[in-house]
């Protein structure tokens, strides 16, 4: 049994900041305006955030994901997932006639515009982050000849560049902060001609989430990340975690994913959410927590959040045109607030 286990009745320190993070919260409502203002079907390419919860409850208000925009119908509407495009998906769906929304996270899309940059001024791109993840897939497409991926320090220490080189590093948005760090030294010390990018790549709210974790973590005997598998940033919580010293910490989707023998001898339990994650799967999981003694909750703040990103331009000309349309004919219009 760990000493807090041994010193503290049963307790939960539930991590602030957690759950939705701007570009989450403007990608997940940019779907469901479309829907009350358009009506549905309206099609995702890909899905729209990385959680099994949000996914589910748009397709049942009428939205459909599809992987590619040749499954889109000519002339259909199709919203852009948070993770961001490469120029020949925008291409692609031109050529279709689509009528798109791209709800790409303004802070990829800082990335994206860095790419671009550095391959104009001729720079080799060494992208950390993990391959197939959408978001890398779309930063290498634009500018496919001057990227080359880094999936780990140890990657680094293979990696080949020519004597001379112009290089600078740039960074999957949801990655580990300590990770990456590692990899950049580890850079560093082979190529000192290393440029760094204009500001951190790694978002706020990964940072943010990351940071409450290293502060509860230690205190808590049992860590518990709510998020889906293919998460990044809910997959690099639970690493983080237990970097910073939980004796054990779980990824559950929702509370039915619990077992009751991971909590057994543990007094405190610490509890967080990735940034896809709406609140009332972190409640679900607090209300499991509190049928079994853990009533006690504690919120561990370490961080304000107050951005706000806005809807996509074209969202936003057709929300205002429906509100004055409506207020014309005198009808209740579409709400047009929101980010």
């Amino acid at each position: 049994m760990s000493s807090s286990a041994s010193s503290t009745a049963k307790r939960v320190l539930l991590a602030a900041p957690r759950g939705y993070c701007a570009g989450v919260d403007r990608a997940v409502v940019t779907v469901e305006k479309a829907l009350d203002l358009y009506g549905p079907p309206v099609y995702v390419r890909k899905e729209i955030v990385h959680n099994k919860h949000v996914v589910t409850a748009l397709e049942r208000r009428g939205a459909i994901f599809v992987n590619e925009t040749d499954e889109v119908p000519e002339g259909a509407r199709v919203v852009f997932s948070a993770h961001g495009v490469a120029p020949s998906v925008l291409e692609a769906a031109a050529q279709r006639g689509l009528r798109t929304l791209d709800a790409t996270c303004p802070l990829v899309t800082k990335v994206h515009n860095e790419a671009r940059r550095f391959a104009d001024e001729g720079y080799r791109i060494l992208l950390i982050g993990h391959e197939g993840h959408e978001e890398v897939v779309g930063t290498t497409g634009e500018a496919p000849e001057h990227i080359t991926l880094v999936d780990s320090p140890e990657h680094a220490d293979r990696l080949e560049v020519e004597a001379g080189e112009k290089v600078v590093w740039l960074s999957q948005t949801t990655l580990s902060v300590d990770e990456t760090d590692q990899t950049v030294a580890r850079l560093r010390e082979r190529l000192p001609q290393l440029v760094d990018p204009p500001s951190d790549d790694i978002c706020y709210a990964t940072q943010n989430r990351q940071g409450a974790v290293k502060v509860i973590a230690p205190r808590s005997d049992v860590m518990v990340v709510v998020g889906s598998a293919n998460s990044s940033n809910s997959v690099r919580l639970v690493e983080v975690a237990l970097e910073a010293g939980a004796r054990a910490a779980y990824r559950v989707d929702h509370a039915d994913e619990l077992d009751p023998s991971w909590f057994q001898d543990a007094g405190t339990v610490g509890l967080t959410s990735g940034a896809s994650v709406p609140e009332l799967l972190v409640t679900g999981v607090l209300d499991w927590l509190a049928e079994r003694g853990w009533g006690e909750v504690e919120e561990v703040s370490t961080a304000a959040e107050h951005l706000v990103f806005a809807l996509p331009a074209a969202l936003r000309r057709d929300l205002r045109a429906a509100e004055l349309a409506a207020t014309e004919a005198g009808s209740a219009p579409v709400a047009a607030d929101g980010p």
